[in-house]
């Protein structure tokens, strides 16, 4: 790389002369690491597919679906930004990160081993499988159920599997199978097999996910049939690093009753969401506290 031995040296040793105990709340070498990913997410462009998802949205979606306690599961997982930021989320609202259960994984080699190592500085426990792999097509979590799922697939992936391929797969039962054309569908369908009894997901996609026809549309009505879909946010454009595209975050959820549960120190309340409830359909502000 042509870099000196001696300056290497140093900067090692400088690294390590950092107290990344002194104060948590700062987490520096956590926020250099996601400085050097999202160089790395604008050095690699959009050619390969993978773009780094600015914190904000994660944030968001953390916010959302409130991944405090139980398993969590990403199935493109990139650099484990979603976990961090749900790590954070508990940290903020003084829950234990030990009662949190990460699974992910992730396709790309060298995006895998950057994961590993996100979660290693942070002393973040995950399993992300045995390797590197598709998710489709070795997924590395076949029995997993998830209380949480966060994730920002691929968008638009084509030819994701082959004509006759994946066809009679258990994770869209009960669904058309997810065209080859498009994986976006497929992506969601993987999600909704992966939710525990009571499970809730955030996950961003292309906002062609809306209007595709054909099997999509049919899955698309199934997910609204079978009273899945709790909301679909239009996010404005320009949020990510290495595209311009708009983007939808969808919230899919298996447990839309009233309910509460505590986070932290607060008692949340939600309210009723089921289809048939006289304010079913309006998808903002179903919490209230």
């Amino acid at each position: 790389m042509g870099l000196d031995i001696t300056k290497l040296a140093s900067l090692l040793d400088t690294i390590n002369d950092i107290d990344t105990t002194k104060d948590p709340k700062q987490d520096v070498v956590g926020k250099v690491y996601e400085y050097f990913l999202s160089k790395f997410a604008l050095a690699e462009g959009k050619g390969k597919g993978e773009f780094y998802t600015p914190k904000s949205i994660v944030n968001l979606i953390a916010e959302m679906i409130e991944p405090y306690k139980g398993i969590i599961y990403d199935p493109a997982c990139g650099s484990c930004g979603m976990f961090v930021q749900s790590i954070k989320f508990i940290e903020a609202h003084h829950g234990n990160k030990k009662e949190i259960s990460i699974y992910g994984q992730e396709y790309t080699n060298t995006t895998y081993k950057l994961a590993k190592m996100n979660l290693a500085i942070r002393g973040i426990a995950g399993n992300l499988g045995e390797k590197a792999a598709d998710t489709f097509a070795d997924d590395q979590h076949k029995d997993l159920k998830a209380d949480y799922i966060m994730a920002n697939p691929p968008f638009n992936q084509k030819d994701w599997r082959g004509e006759n391929e994946l066809i009679d797969d258990p994770r869209w039962r009960g669904y058309d199978v997810p065209p080859k054309s498009n994986a976006n569908y497929g992506w969601i369908l993987n999600m909704v097999s992966k939710l525990s009894e009571n499970g809730i997901a955030g996950f961003i996609l292309a906002n062609g996910a809306l209007s595709g026809g054909g099997e999509e549309y049919k899955i698309r009505r199934k997910l609204i049939e079978n009273n899945l879909v709790e909301a679909i946010v239009v996010l404005p454009q320009n949020m990510f690093y290495t595209t311009g595209i708009s983007v939808t975050l969808w919230i899919v959820n298996k447990n839309k009753k009233a309910h509460s549960r505590s986070i932290g120190d607060e008692q949340r309340h939600y309210r009723n969401r089921e289809k048939g409830n006289p304010i079913y359909g309006f998808a903002t502000n179903w919490r209230t506290v």
